[in-house]
């Protein structure tokens, strides 16, 4: 075998240009790095160099291998630097895919580079780049027959740049990567994250730019595009099979990416000439979130396959040219057309395909096995049920739920039968679904309906299952879709059913987070390649041999569910008592009648006052313990190895945390090294354990996906490994170590996974009053046990905090609906002897309970209970529970008797945790009627009118003292004298005025008393009256509230007896449940027809005593909160809670950055439990923040969580840090908390020493509060800008008040806000103390307050600087020259300003000379985006003319000129709530122009002070400027009329002038070319914001607003960076680059040399000068340039190239991206523009540019049919020959409606046709564009003739000419005018090989072409073009002063000339059979049958000549015989 030939690239880096000087000494030493799979290589260093020169060439060796079209090289220049990392300069990625198509395999590039944001820079790199392929490998071509059997939906893996990250090949039936960019062979995929569940903004944009190869002939294509719910479509392209239409489409959804990700998006192509039943031509499906997966969230200008999703088997029905965009808020849409970069060849379909290069999409099924269903909830109401029940009629049912599955798929569906009357449904069926494999759409969504007789079917759950889980794109662990047999559970909303519908109903579909297990299916999962169902066959039954099969995976483990709550607080007040259920699957739902109950609920308890905000169970020394048994598949093997995995993730997630702080704090770098070497071992060795594989032994049953997850987890971690080896072995730079070790995170992210996970979640339900109010869900795998303690789940066995949340998304809450500390443990009932409560100071304790029921009657005395509920019974009263029936199970015992034991919160009053208390007593009244008041029967009474002492005999109860008298309440509905009237007391119904008919009066009094005892004293009094009531507790109903003392209005009473049960021997269980225990059936309360009981018993961890804690809580201070109130500002105060208390701090007035300084000191904390458990995991710390308001309830303001740092012992000397934390309100960010926590260990009572009191409160200690140094702060208020109005009335004389750690400081008032907005005296001096970190750097308060009359000066705006890092100098001689802005000179007040018009009415424009004709503006702008528009700038580049920087994005946005912020920085302003309804509540009602300087200064206080940083400011006075506004171009503006199109026209307000250029409007189009330009006078900084809109014209209605964009000419005037007139590269005096600036070059140099504190220019010569410490010569700059006659003198050219060298705004086009209010976050298009700003004081002027857009020419087309050769024969004439009557067809792209055809050619018998006819085509032409430029009325009843340009093609088809039918087509022909395939001189040489890859010619530059070209039918089946007919045909084109001097008519009309046709020369035997029966007879009958008339008359005479013969023989004879 011979060798392979050698394969290689080679890469020949030449030079670099205009590199980023990143050096504060000299220059950059600048290298270039190449890097090609890993593989780096690197150019020699060029020292003190900005445009380098390597001309080095570097190989990379491919090894035989072949270069895949997806390769990419990466180019790199970086800094190198001797001390510290080598900085990037610039980076490119290069496609290798035009390397590998090109003939030559070769290509010289010129690249942009980009920065390390991915933005491009100045700088350019020029390289060369060869590649050496393997012998047998030739250039890929364009897709043919190979793709017959592609199909239309593609596989959805990760795509990079160019091209498929890794694309997939079919080996053996398992998908493998081929090329690509894998790490040592191992793939990797990009799986969705957890998507929000928040409705947001969002825009879908599908530009359907052009297709090929369309299925069918002569067909009119139109493509609908649907995405979701939304449909749009095309315009109807006429008889053409390769459409272009370039129409863009909008898509607003207002949806959670949840729901929205999971729509699809369905590109349709229709036959528009069909009937509908035809007209379906191919489509192509892919889901949303696939789009948004991508790079830039984008499919940019790629191709899908079209497909028959129903005939899979067809092939490909065509191709689309697509770019799909999903934008989301804040997002901005990718350019679609890079520029500076060439698009791949448009004809190039398989480089640029929208699916994994190299994979044949092959038909291939989902074989769905559906086996059964499991805890199925009811779906239909039990009405009727009941009354059968009662009637006694038809079989009651009771599972109501009529199920059946249903199987949704890439828009198709496909289900089971449905069972009737079954909770636990079996279906056994088989599902199948067609597809083509790999699909883009990639989730399948299984969903359990419940039918309906009438309304529509009910969803009852949903589970998804996708393919990216269960498949894997691996080259050797690859594996095609498989699940299961495993069941999949599904969520949604609670179990209960409900009648009506309620809003949780939509999560039954899969849309936002379960709160409920709503059953499971098992379903198994086969993907088959190359077969699809038979659509007769798509549901079918499992056979019974396979059904036992799968039984052995239904085998179940009994499991237990263990939990210990140790503490429940932050509870809602509630007035029902308060439970919590823990459950896993339907096991342990309470309200579920189906499942046996068991101990899965603590005991309900009344919530207690935690004394400040929340309520808490009091549990106290017992800790109710949950056990909730139940049974499930052991899949412990599967669930290790995902807990084993996590493990591995998470502890590599804390050491690259610790590494990234490492970098942040500058850490040292030896020391971050060594921890990086470190964390890469512990990586190696946690990659090297063997994950958990199935065990037969122990019962387990693997299935395939689980073998093909092993071998993929195996690969991959051994992946990690090497490469974690490797760079460990580099040594390399901790930067590097983070990111490599970031993609090592990801991996193991992707592979920790496991789809098939069969135990449901653990729920806990916190359930009051018998609804579910909040809950948890908590996936199993974290609680489940192990023996192997690494593979053991997160949380098993435990101590953890849970933060519970209401269902749904619509409550509108903020509170915390409770907070738990509980430790669960799940694992199987034979380890759970393994369970640890954790705790060796308590004991678990078993209590079998039942409740003694009784009532009273108004007159009767307590007695049992038993029409409400039985006398014994359970908690709920639905169980009868006698005390002598209960059993204990077996292996346990009695230990002891029946006991009362209250319910703990019983013991706790109404006063219990209030530190104040209002003490009422109502004083009662009555008479009858006509009578006097007297006092009534109960003369004192509470207010439920229960009798209590007279309010001098109300005791004081132990431990409070009274703080002052009884007083009456007034300040209620009451008369003067505190009376209000009712007719009965019992009645209610009280009113303040008094009536005839009042029989009953009562007044309010009131008493304030404190409480200032122990909790000890209070705790032993209620034990002590505990006592006296005999446990009962008492209510008006059993379903109500219950407390301990009587009430006159309680009826029922009810207390608890429980009996302590104990194991019989050291081996029974001691946590457990009872499985049975069963009723007497001698109980008198039991009913025999009723079901005997089963019950659980309580369980109880039981301590003896709590250990003692103090909290201590650092409160310092918060920045950045909200304003609350409607003076712009809050109140804040800090609410803080921890377990069973909770205080707050001091309310802060009118601060948004209040500063606290307050200690909490929380004592007497009782915590059960070890203290070294809960040393690791602590309680948490809830810090709320509420606005304080004088009326109301406070107002939430966030809430931040912490926990504290625990010290269990005095000799701890560690030191609590202040951090801060976020403040969060809902998932956003409102502002940070500067705190820390310390929890201390009481019980021996050596604490620390409190802090130092500040007054009443304890402040910060010294050692923890921020260590403060004095410091500078100069501040510059330069004005005040845009203010809104406050109050209706105008903001007219503000002032700025600015305050930084509590120092305030303000400016003079502006006394006219419209004349002059600046303040005369700006500058402000801080010489204040701060915090020396800057970390603890309190924010910058801005106010803005307006001085109005009578002395009122209301603030009127606020805003917070949180950080002034940026604002930082170390000493004060920084940054000092970057303060100095242009130096503007002072004017007057009161200047007129005055609107000029459009610039085409008033402004002159310069034009081109002789040596520049031809060359516009638009040349300009064309050459400089190159890429694809290079073609449209003509030779303009060769002329060496200026090209302009055109900038993707806002000029602010350009890294160099940071936003124009050098001079100042604009700062929003917010303000706050107001009541005033006819006022909008704006975000943003003003700014504030300011800017900062913070420098340390001497300790000392006497000592001198530096100079100021921002001295030698500029005059605040208004100058008059000319503004002229250059509008080019819009790009995807949002469509706003019906047609999908829109009207834009511009409109431009600058202050109180506006221009509306709405005559000038651009109808129908969403790419408007305006070339505009619009000047303006305005005073800055009074008008100072130029905002550009655009808007849709509309005729009757207003005009629809497309978007605007807003520019702030003040921050460019100032700047130094000079934008307010771009620089252009060269100085021209004469051409269309014109200098038009006000300063020539060498004034605008010295004028920034003195602003810059530069020394010079000094000029030697003309040729040099000196800036500086820099000498500059004019032919450094102009070495390699090309020198036109438009150049002005040397020295000025000189002074232009230096200043290009200070960072000074070029001459440039910016993209401005507009903005609609109804959209605020997402772009509506785009507007390409710049703006010249001159100060008038400078001067006029020079003239502006013109921007005319180009105008089309005339030209014609001239096309002459000569002949048609070997023409197919459609027809069979009567005498059986094939013929046909040939005509031939023609038009022009875009104008189907005037097309020619020539006369017929009748009678055709061999193909030939001769016709001499001539077609004539007028258009207009834009040859620098190369489109035909159309416009024309889309209906006749349209207003505007529609514009729009499409290629020239022409359009020429051959027909059969039929008189009675249709014509039949034969054959078409389309030829690209610009590449048009050169015709064979001969027919015998043309074929259809001249249109596949011919040699072409473009006529526009021949003029003329003569010759044969073929026509052909594209073969349904192979999409192979098939040979029809040849035409012989001569095209020429013709401009339109030609067309006069050279005229010529159509057909062969007069003027017949040019050249002159004749008649041609047919022969005889064409002509049309009706209009000449001669030549009919002749050519027809005669020809064919002369013969036959021939020997029919021969035939004939003899005939005759016999008759005559035969007739005249008789007489003839006789007359011989007689002799006559």
């Amino acid at each position: 075998m011979a060798p392979a030939k050698t394969t290689s690239i080679q890469v020949q880096i030449n030079a670099a240009q205009n590199l980023q000087n990143t050096d504060t000494f000299g220059k950059s030493d600048p290298y270039c790095e190449i890097e090609y799979k890993g593989d780096k290589k690197k150019t020699e260093v060029k020292e003190n160099e900005l445009n380098p020169v390597w001309d080095q060439t570097f190989t990379f060796d491919l090894g035989g291998k072949a270069l895949d079209p997806s390769d990419s090289l990466t180019i790199g220049v970086k800094d190198y630097e001797r001390v510290g990392r080598n900085r990037l300069l610039g980076e490119s990625v290069v496609p290798l895919r035009d390397v590998v198509s090109a003939p030559s395999h070769s290509c010289e590039l010129n690249l942009t580079l980009q920065d390390g944001n991915k933005r491009p820079t100045m700088a350019t790199i020029s390289l060369k780049i060869s590649y050496q392929p393997p012998a047998q490998e030739v250039a890929p071509e364009a897709p043919g027959a190979e793709e017959s059997a592609e199909g239309g939906e593609v596989g959805d893996l990760t795509y990079g740049e160019g091209g498929t990250e890794e694309p997939l090949q079919e080996e053996g039936g398992v998908v493998s990567t081929k090329g690509g960019k894998p790490s040592r062979g191992v793939a990797r995929r990009k799986l969705p994250g957890n998507l929000s569940n928040k409705p947001m903004d969002f825009q879908i944009r599908i530009r359907v730019l052009e297709g090929r190869r369309i299925a069918g002939s002569n067909i009119s294509p139109v493509c609908k595009v649907t995405v979701s719910n939304q449909s749009k479509q095309t315009r109807v392209k006429k008889s053409t099979d390769s459409p272009f239409y370039d129409e863009l489409f909008f898509f607003n959804f207002h949806e959670s990416p949840a729901e929205l990700f999971g729509e699809m998006i369905e590109i349709q192509v229709f036959n528009s000439r069909k009937l509908r039943s035809d007209a379906f031509l191919g489509s192509f499906k892919l889901d949303i979130g696939v789009v948004h997966r991508q790079p830039n969230h984008a499919f940019l200008r790629r191709w899908v396959l079209l497909s028959d999703p129903n005939d899979p088997t067809a092939g490909a029905k065509g191709y689309m040219k697509m770019s799909m965009i999903v934008l989301g808020p804040g997002e901005q849409p990718p350019s679609e057309k890079v520029e500076g970069e060439a698009e791949v060849d448009s004809d190039d379909i398989e480089a640029n395909l929208l699916r994994p290069a190299g994979v044949e999409l092959r038909p291939a099924m989902f074989i769905f096995r559906v086996f059964r269903a499991e805890d199925v909830p009811q779906m239909d109401t039990s009405a009727m049920q009941g009354i059968k029940k009662v009637l006694g009629v038809g079989e009651v049912q009771k599972e109501l739920v009529d199920p059946y599955m249903e199987v949704h798929f890439a828009g198709r569906k496909v289900n089971t039968k449905t069972l009737y009357n079954s909770d636990h449904p079996e279906w056994n069926q088989e599902l199948r679904l067609g597809m083509r494999f790999p699909s883009m759409c990639e989730v399948i969504k299984l969903r359990i309906k419940d039918w309906d007789r009438i309304s529509a079917d009910d969803t009852v759950g949903t589970g998804l299952l996708n393919l990216s889980m269960v498949s894997w794109p691996g080259e050797e662990d690859g594996f095609l879709p498989c699940f299961g047999p495993c069941f999949i559970n599904m969520y949604g909303s609670v179990r209960e059913f409900r009648t009506l519908p309620d809003e949780f109903d939509d999560l039954n579909l899969g849309k936002g987070e379960g709160v409920a297990y709503r059953g499971r299916v098992m379903v198994e999962l086969r993907t088959i390649l190359g077969e699809l169902p038979d659509p007769k066959q798509s549901v079918v039954d499992i056979t019974p041999e396979e059904l036992m099969v799968v039984e052995g995976f239904q085998r179940c483990r009994k499991y237990r569910l263990l939990g210990i709550f140790m503490d429940a607080s932050m509870i809602c007040e509630m007035e029902a008592p308060v439970e919590f259920e823990v459950s896993i699957g339907n096991y342990g739902n309470k309200l579920d009648t189906n499942i046996p109950p068991s101990s899965s609920t603590t005991q309900p308890t009344n919530a207690v006052f935690d004394g400040c905000k929340y309520y808490f169970l009091p549990w106290g020394s017992t800790k109710p313990v949950v056990v909730v048994t139940s049974f499930w598949e052991n899949i412990s093997w599967r669930l290790e190895a995902l807990n084993m995995l996590h493990k591995t993730t998470e502890a590599l997630e804390g050491d690259l945390m610790k590494i990234n702080m490492g970098l942040k704090t500058r850490m040292n770098r030896a020391e971050l090294t060594s921890y990086c070497v470190g964390m890469l071992d512990r990586l190696i060795a946690r990659c090297r354990k063997q994950l958990p594989v199935a065990q037969a032994e122990k019962g387990h049953r693997d299935t395939e996906l689980d073998r093909h997850m092993g071998k993929m987890r195996r690969k991959q971690l051994d992946n990690i490994v090497a490469l974690a080896q490797e760079l460990r072995e580099k040594a390399l730079e901790p930067e590097e170590v983070l990111a490599a070790a970031m993609d090592y995170c990801q991996t193991l992210k992707d592979i920790s996974l496991e789809p098939q996970n069969s135990i449901p979640d653990v729920m806990i339900w916190m359930i009051t009053g018998g609804s579910r109010r909040a809950y948890c869900r908590i996936p199993a795998h974290q609680v489940l046990f192990s023996t192997n303690p690494g593979c053991s789940g997160k949380y098993c066995g435990q101590l953890q905090t849970i933060f519970l949340r209401y269902p749904g998304a619509k409550h509108g809450k903020t509170d915390i609906p409770a907070l738990l500390r509980v430790k669960l443990w799940l694992g199987l009932q034979t380890d759970q002897d393994h369970f640890d409560p954790g705790t060796t100071e308590g004991e678990v304790a078993v209590f079998a309970e039942t409740y003694e029921n009784e009532t009273k009657g108004l007159l009767d005395p307590w007695s049992p209970s038993k029409m409400l509920r039985p006398h014994w019974s359970d908690a709920d009263g639905e169980l009868k529970l006698k005390k002598n029936t209960f059993v204990p199970p077996e292996g346990w015992e009695w230990d002891g008797d029946w006991f009362i034991n209250p319910e703990l919160s019983l013991l706790y009053d109404r006063d219990s945790g209030h530190k104040h208390f209002l003490e009422d007593i109502y004083e009662n009244q009555s008479r009858i009627p006509g009578g006097h008041w007297v006092e009534a029967t109960t003369s004192w009474s509470d207010v439920r009118g229960d009798s209590c002492p007279a309010k001098e005999e109300t005791e004081l109860p132990e431990g409070w003292e009274w703080e002052d008298e009884w007083q009456m309440d007034l300040n209620r509905a009451v008369d003067e004298e505190g009376w209000e009237y009712a007719v009965e007391s019992t009645l209610l119904g009280w009113s303040p005025g008094e009536r005839t008919y009042h029989m009953c009066r009562r007044r309010r009094w009131v008493r304030k008393r404190t409480f200032v005892e122990d909790q000890k004293v209070l705790a032993k009094k209620q034990k002590m009256e505990q006592a006296k009531t005999e446990g009962w507790e008492y209510a008006p109903l059993f379903n109500m509230r219950f407390h301990v003392k009587k009430r006159k209005m309680d009826m029922v009473r009810r207390r608890r007896w429980h009996r302590k049960m104990t194991a019989q021997d050291n081996s029974a269980t001691a946590i457990f449940a009872i499985e049975s225990t069963r009723l007497s059936p001698g109980d008198d309360d039991s009913d025999d027809d009723e079901p005997k009981a089963i019950a659980a018993p309580r369980v109880f961890l039981s301590y003896d005593k709590p250990h003692k804690y103090q909290l201590r809580c650092y409160i310092y201070q918060a920045r950045d909160l909200i304003a609350a109130d409607k003076d712009s500002s809050s109140d804040p105060f800090a609410s803080v809670s921890f377990l069973t208390q909770s205080q707050q701090t001091e309310v802060v007035k009118n601060k948004l950055s209040p500063v606290w300084d307050q200690t909490l000191l929380f004592d007497e904390i009782e915590i059960y439990g070890d203290p070294t458990n809960m040393e690791r995991a602590p309680p948490h710390v809830v810090v709320e923040l509420f606005d304080h308001d004088s009326f109301g309830s406070p107002e939430f303001l966030g809430r931040a969580v912490a926990t504290p740092m625990v010290k269990l012992s005095s000799s701890d000397s560690r030191s609590p840090r202040l951090a801060w934390f976020p403040v969060m309100n809902g998932t956003k960010q409102f502002g940070e908390l500067l705190a820390t926590f310390e929890l201390f260990l009481g019980d021996d009572d050596d604490l620390p020493f409190l802090p130092p009191k500040r007054g009443e409160v304890y402040s910060v200690p010294p050692d923890i509060r921020p260590l403060m140094h004095r410091t500078a702060i100069e501040a510059v208020c330069w004005g005040v800008r845009n203010m809104k109005k406050y109050q209706l009335s105008s903001v007219n004389s503000p002032s700025v008040q600015l305050e930084i750690g509590g120092n305030i400081q303000e400016t003079k008032v502006i006394k006219s806000l419209k004349k002059n907005p600046n303040f005369e005296e700006p500058h402000l001096f801080f010489d204040v103390y701060l915090p020396k970190e800057d970390l603890y750097m309190p924010p910058v308060n801005i106010k803005v307050f307006d001085n109005r009359q009578f002395g009122r000066k209301p603030l009127v705006g606020v805003h917070m600087v949180r950080s002034l890092r940026d604002f930082m100098a170390e000493t004060a001689g920084q940054l000092a020259d970057a303060t100095e802005p242009a130096v503007l000179p002072a004017t007057m007040d009161n200047i007129s300003l005055e609107i000029d018009g459009p610039s085409d009415q008033t402004i002159p424009h310069e034009k081109g000379g002789s040596g520049t004709e031809g060359m516009d503006w638009w040349s300009k702008f064309y050459a400089s985006l190159g890429g694809e528009y290079a073609d449209k700038c003509g030779d303009y580049l060769q002329t060496g003319l200026d090209t302009i920087q055109v900038y993707p994005y806002e000029l602010e946005k350009a890294e160099p000129y940071g936003g124009f912020r050098d001079f100042c920085s604009t700062f929003p302003l917010a303000r706050g709530k107001t009541d005033d309804k006819d006022e909008e509540a704006e975000e943003v009602v003003g700014e504030v122009k300011a800017t900062f300087r913070i420098y340390q200064l001497p300790p000392d206080p006497k000592a001198d002070l530096p100079p100021r940083m921002l001295g030698n400011l500029p005059g605040t006075g208004a100058e008059e400027c000319l503004i002229r506004v250059y509008i080019v171009r819009g790009m995807d503006l949002q469509p706003q009329d019906q047609n999908g199109l829109s009207d834009p026209y511009i409109k431009i307000k600058l202050g109180k002038k506006k221009i509306s250029d709405r005559d000038n409007y651009i109808p129908k189009t969403l790419d408007p070319v305006f070339g505009r330009m619009y000047e303006m006078t305005a005073t800055i900084p009074v008008e100072k914001d130029l905002t550009i809109t655009v808007l849709d014209m509309d005729l009757i209605s207003s005009d629809d607003l497309i978007g605007q964009t807003m520019i702030d000419l003040e921050n460019r005037l100032l700047s130094h960076h000079r934008p307010a007139c771009g620089l252009p590269k060269t100085y021209c005096i004469t051409g269309p680059n014109k200098w038009r600036d006000q300063q020539d070059p060498k004034t605008i140099l010295e004028n920034h040399a003195r602003r810059r504190n530069l020394r010079g220019p000094e000029y030697e010569g003309t040729n040099r000068l000196r800036l500086g410490n820099r000498v500059f010569s004019l032919e450094q700059f102009e070495e390699n340039s090309i020198l036109h006659g438009d150049l002005g003198p040397a020295d000025q050219r000189l002074a232009l190239h230096v200043l290009h060298t200070q960072n000074l705004v070029p001459e440039h086009v910016e993209t401005r991206f507009l903005y609609n209010p109804l959209q605020p976050e997402i772009p509506q298009g785009r507007l390409q523009m710049w703006v010249d700003i001159f100060p008038k004081s400078l001067g006029p002027p020079n003239p502006a540019f013109d921007l005319t857009p180009r105008q089309p020419k005339k030209y014609e087309l001239r096309v002459i049919v000569w002949n048609t050769s070997d023409v197919t024969l459609d027809e069979t004439s009567i005498t059986g020959e094939q013929m046909s009557d040939i005509y031939v067809k023609g038009w022009m792209a875009g104008m189907e409606g005037k097309k020619q055809s020539t006369d017929v050619h009748y009678r055709s018998l061999d193909g030939e046709g001769n016709f001499n006819w001539r077609y004539i085509f007028p258009f207009e032409y834009l040859p620098a564009e190369q489109a035909v430029h159309i416009s024309e009325k889309e209906h006749f009843w349209s207003l505007d003739e529609t514009v729009t340009q499409v290629p020239p093609r022409l359009t020429v088809q051959v027909w059969d000419n039929d008189k009675f039918s249709f014509d039949d087509f034969l054959g078409t022909l389309t030829l690209d005018l610009h590449k048009m395939p050169v015709p064979t001189k001969t027919s015998g040489k043309c074929s259809v090989k001249q249109l596949q890859g011919g040699k072409t010619v473009n006529l526009f530059e021949q003029k003329k072409c003569r010759g044969w070209w073929p026509a052909y039918l594209i073969d349904n089946d192979t999409q192979e073009m098939t040979l029809t007919g040849k035409m012989e045909m001569t095209v020429e084109v013709l401009p339109g002063e030609e067309v006069d001097a050279r005229p010529a008519g159509k057909g062969r009309d007069e003027p017949n000339m040019n050249p002159k046709l004749d008649d041609p020369q047919r022969p005889e035997t064409s002509f049309l059979w009706f209009t000449s029966p001669f030549k009919t007879f002749r050519y027809i009958v005669w020809k064919n049958y002369k013969w036959y008339f021939i020997i029919f008359l021969i035939l004939l005479i003899i005939v005759i000549l016999a008759v005559i013969f035969i007739y005249s023989f008789p007489s003839f004879a006789a007359k011989r015989l007689v002799g006559a």
